[in-house]
């Protein structure tokens, strides 16, 4: 059985490793994405969208790791650390910052 991680610090190195390829982190991007387009909907139109937000981000998400990457996605196991790792890379990714963190975990490019 794998060590559990105790450190965030090591956590968002794991994290970028579990979304290696691109077409992982695209479904992801999409998913997040749609996240604050439910919000915004909820928010404005009928609070009823604000059920669409789990189901846009982990419904792209979880479609990335079994069907592209072929893994178990980290919010199994590290629940909040993952979420907020999502959005991390999602801002990172947003503000072409991502690059050197992904880097610096081993993953190409």
């Amino acid at each position: 059985m794998a060590r559990a991680i105790t450190r965030y610090a090591e956590f968002w190195p794991y994290y970028l490793r579990e979304h290696a390829k691109p077409q992982t982190r695209a479904l992801h991007y999409a998913g997040t994405g749609l996240t604050f387009v439910a919000l915004a909907a909820g928010i404005w139109l009928n609070a009823w969208w604000l059920l669409a937000i789990p189901l846009a981000g982990y419904g792209f998400a979880w479609s990335g790791h079994f069907g592209v990457e072929k893994n178990r996605p980290a919010t199994f196991t590290y629940p909040l650390w993952s979420l907020g790792s999502d959005y991390r890379m999602f801002f990172l990714w947003s503000t072409g910052r991502l690059g050197p963190h992904l880097k610096a975990a081993g993953v190409s490019t």
